[in-house]
């Protein structure tokens, strides 16, 4: 090869160097870029071997021995009478006087049915009480002759005897016709419904001239005039009521009032409670299917506390857990801790567990505290009903 060859050969390999070199160049100048646009107001990104702590709020824990508990327990308003009301015999009905929603009163004629036939037998049957009257009545007047015969000795005592026994028998003809014609009156009487107490249709479920089955109910009636709620508590609570004593009931629409008829005093043993019955006072003023709802207060001596929701984070095991301010050197650290809520009262639980007495709770931001991280704590009142610190 000549001198001229090796000179061409050198010079593409001194060009691909200096390429090389200005893509390196080129590489680092733009990751210098990068790091420099990564770098805070405050000087380059750099690890601090003293982090600036968080600043979060703490309430100071006030341990309570006792814990009183506002329960509410919840019954249905209902009628103290409700009754399916039919007929006694089965016929066709001739009318009906109410439909579904009417009010009625006591005694009322709901429903009747056509007594034509019935009324033709009652007819009969009092002709037959005459007959047997004026059959009774001829054998009275042959008593009476047959005893002046014997008296002046024309007749035995033999035909005076059988002139009373056809009176006998003439006097139970009457009553044997009386009571016939008693059973049809009975009967006739019976073909109409009335409303046994002031209440309200609520079903109806025949029509005019249909064949009623013996028995079978043809309205509804609940008493709108006395309604009661049945409310089951535990045997304690049911125990400390007192029958006649007025409570007041709470409801969607307000507070009804209600009188304590009676305690059952027996445990169901399917709900675990006592059923007291409560009669309320102004019927008018709810309706029958309300729900009502009976709030007892009581204590149970019970160590804890009353926290914010927002101091509790959810756990593992139906436990929740928190954090607490622990005192660290010169400074604070969050130190987790586990508690079991007791108690729910809207914004706020009450708890027990692993707090002592003065501890300070962070009670807001847990999701940006960590165990053992640096803090700094920043005393805040509580909000109505939680105490803080003095």
């Amino acid at each position: 090869m000549t001198g001229y060859d090796q000179d061409r050969t050198a010079r593409p390999s001194f060009l691909k160097g200096l390429l090389f070199i200005a893509v390196i160049a080129i590489g680092v100048a733009l990751l210098s870029v990068f790091v420099l646009s990564q770098r805070s107001s405050e000087g380059p990104l750099v690890i601090s071997e003293n982090p600036t702590p968080l600043s979060v709020d703490v309430v100071v824990a006030n341990m309570q021995s006792s814990l009183a508990l506002d329960e509410k327990f919840t019954g249905i308003v209902q009628p103290r009478r409700s009754s399916e009301l039919g007929f006694s015999d089965g016929g066709r009905i001739a009318a009906l006087n109410v439909d579904v929603g009417d009010r009625v009163t006591d005694g009322q004629i709901l429903a009747v049915l056509d007594t034509r036939a019935v009324r033709s037998q009652l007819v009969s049957a009092e002709a037959q009480v005459n007959e047997a009257k004026a059959s009774h009545a001829l054998a009275m007047n042959t008593v009476e002759r047959q005893q002046t015969l014997l008296e002046r000795g024309h007749v035995s005592q033999q035909r005076v005897d059988e002139a009373l026994a056809q009176a006998a028998t003439a006097d139970a003809r009457i009553e044997a016709a009386r009571a016939r014609a008693d059973t049809l009156r009975v009967q006739i009487d019976l073909a109409s419904i009335r409303a046994p107490y002031p209440g309200m249709i609520t079903a109806r479920n025949f029509d005019e001239g249909a064949i009623a089955p013996q028995g079978a109910p043809i309205f509804q009636l609940v008493e709108t005039g006395a309604l009661e709620a049945r409310i089951g508590l535990p045997a304690p609570l049911a125990a400390a009521l007192e029958p006649g004593d007025i409570y007041t009931l709470s409801t969607d629409i307000g507070p009804v009032d209600a009188r304590l008829r009676s305690v059952t005093g027996v445990i169901d043993a399917g709900q675990r409670s006592v059923t007291t019955v409560f009669d309320i006072i102004d019927a008018a003023s709810i309706s029958v299917g309300a729900v009502v709802r009976l709030s007892v207060s009581r204590d149970v001596q019970e160590n804890g506390l009353w926290l914010p929701v927002s101091a509790l984070a959810e756990g593992q095991r139906g436990l929740w857990s928190l954090y607490i301010a622990s005192p660290e050197n010169d400074g604070w650290v969050a130190r987790p801790g586990l508690v079991e809520v007791v108690q729910t009262d809207g914004d706020r639980v009450f708890v027990r567990g692993a707090i002592e007495d003065g501890d300070r709770i962070i009670v807001d931001g847990l999701q940006r505290v960590a165990p053992g991280q640096l803090i700094s704590p920043r005393l805040v009142p509580l909000a109505s009903g939680l105490a803080t610190e003095g």
